[in-house]
């Protein structure tokens, strides 16, 4: 596998489980020295720099972002993965719970990149990505208020583009399906027939299976690598085609 990452310098958020796991340990193997920023940092891969950080916190993020960048000597590569789901209706969720998951799902990508725009404006290799969803571009059901976080963060990554792309920052953002990951085995652990739910969900992405944590990885490496640098301001769907086709029923 080429080291198309050598010598660059990234940042991911929620990078101790799940996709965000998968980004950091994919992101070593193809060069990078990577900081993780997650709320339970040690669980993060060995050779990540582990440091602790809420999304929600704006003192937080300005302080893990100051130390990630102390301790890496440099950032090129932000990799915005950190956010929480919501289940139901509009009916379903209070203001609150509103309020919450948009404050990490949005704001928490908007400070982030905020806090590392100075280090990337420094970088010749400056990238941000943003983990979106399948969610963002296709109605599911019982998912409003995650939907409508995860539509504000494609259009946000289409602004990002256009504001940042004559500095030399790309940014592009991964759409995945739904994922294999622990917060999907604990909504499945919720179902009253988990096998069926699993079924369903599998059935629902055109390819059969839930995709895995690693394939979105790839996709992020793809956008952010040196490799890509005329692709700016677009979303890479990840979703076994469950975005874009139709097929008839078997």
């Amino acid at each position: 596998m080429t080291k198309e990452f050598h010598g660059l310098k990234a940042l991911v958020t929620g990078g101790a489980s799940g996709i965000g796991d998968a980004i950091s340990r994919h992101l070593q193997v193809l060069g990078a020295e990577v900081a993780v920023l997650d709320l339970n940092p040690h669980a993060a891969a060995e050779r990540t720099i582990p440091i602790h950080c809420d999304v929600a916190d704006p003192a937080s993020v300005a302080s893990s972002v100051a130390r990630a960048v102390d301790r890496l000597g440099a950032l090129d590569v932000v990799v915005n993965n950190a956010g929480i789901g919501a289940q139901g209706t509009i009916a379903d969720n209070s203001d609150e719970e509103w309020h919450r998951v948009l404050d990490v799902n949005v704001l928490g990508i908007v400070r982030v990149s905020r806090a590392a725009l100075p280090h990337l404006r420094q970088s010749s290799n400056a990238a941000i990505v943003n983990v979106c969803s399948i969610a963002a571009t296709a109605g599911l059901p019982q998912r409003a208020l995650y939907s409508a976080s995860k539509g504000a963060v494609l259009s946000l990554t289409l602004a990002m583009a256009a504001d940042h792309i004559r500095e030399g920052i790309r940014v592009n953002c991964v759409n995945p399906g739904t994922v294999d990951t622990p917060w999907v085995g604990r909504l499945l652990g919720s179902a009253a027939d988990p096998v069926k739910e699993r079924s369903s969900l599998e059935a629902r992405q055109p390819h059969g299976r839930l995709v895995q944590a690693e394939e979105v990885a790839a996709a992020v490496a793809h956008l952010a690598s040196p490799t890509s640098r005329s692709t700016s301001g677009t979303y890479l769907a990840v979703d076994g085609g469950m975005q874009g086709l139709r097929l008839r029923p078997l």
